[in-house]
C-alpha cells in the first residue's frame, strides 16, 4: 500500500513538474495602417514593466508553423527595454532600441508576421503578441487596429490591453 501511495505521489509530482506554467499571452500589441498606408506598431506593456525579446518576425505562411522557420522580414531589439506605451512605424522602431534588422524591411504579401515581447522576469510572467499578415492590415477600416486575432477600434484595443494587466 505504501509503495502504491508513493508511486501516485511521484507520478503527480512529475506531471506537475513537467507541465510547468507558461507565460500568459495578453493582448498588449496591435498593428495598424496610418493615413499614408504605412504599417505601425502599437505596444501597451503593463505599467512601467521592463520587457525583453521585443521583435518582429516575418516568415512565409507555409513556414509559419514550422520549427525551422527563419525570420525573413523583421527585427529584434537586444536586452531589456522599457518601451512604455509606444507607437512607431513597424519597420522603424525607436533608434535607441538598437534593433538588428532581418531580411526585408517591408510588409511582404504571403508572409505571416509576429510582433511581440515578454515581461523581463526570470519566468516572463506574461507575453504580448500579435500575429498578422499584410492582408489583415489592408482589410482594416480607417481607425481600426489588428489585435487579438481580429480587427477592432483603437479604443477597444486600449480597453482590452488595460483590462489584461
Amino acid at each position: 500500500m505504501l509503495r502504491r501511495v508513493a508511486g501516485v505521489v511521484v507520478a503527480v509530482a512529475g506531471a506537475l513538474l513537467l507541465s510547468g506554467c507558461g507565460a500568459e499571452v495578453l493582448p498588449l500589441v496591435a498593428v495598424r495602417l496610418d493615413a499614408a498606408g504605412t504599417a505601425e506598431a502599437v505596444l501597451r506593456p503593463c505599467g512601467d514593466d521592463l520587457v525583453r525579446g521585443l521583435s518582429l518576425s516575418g516568415t512565409t505562411t507555409g513556414e509559419a508553423d514550422s520549427d525551422s522557420a527563419r525570420n525573413r522580414s523583421g527585427w529584434r531589439a537586444p536586452g531589456r527595454l522599457r518601451p512604455d506605451d509606444a507607437e512607431f512605424p513597424l519597420f522603424s522602431p525607436p533608434g535607441d532600441w538598437h534593433v538588428g534588422p532581418a531580411g526585408e524591411q517591408r510588409l511582404v504579401p504571403g508572409y505571416t508576421y509576429e510582433l511581440g515581447f515578454g515581461k523581463a522576469e526570470f519566468n516572463y510572467e506574461y507575453t504580448g503578441i500579435v500575429t498578422f499578415t499584410a492582408a489583415d492590415l489592408t482589410a482594416l477600416e480607417p481607425g481600426q487596429v489588428w489585435a487579438d486575432d481580429r480587427a477592432m477600434s483603437l479604443g477597444e484595443f486600449e480597453g482590452l490591453a488595460e483590462g489584461s494587466c
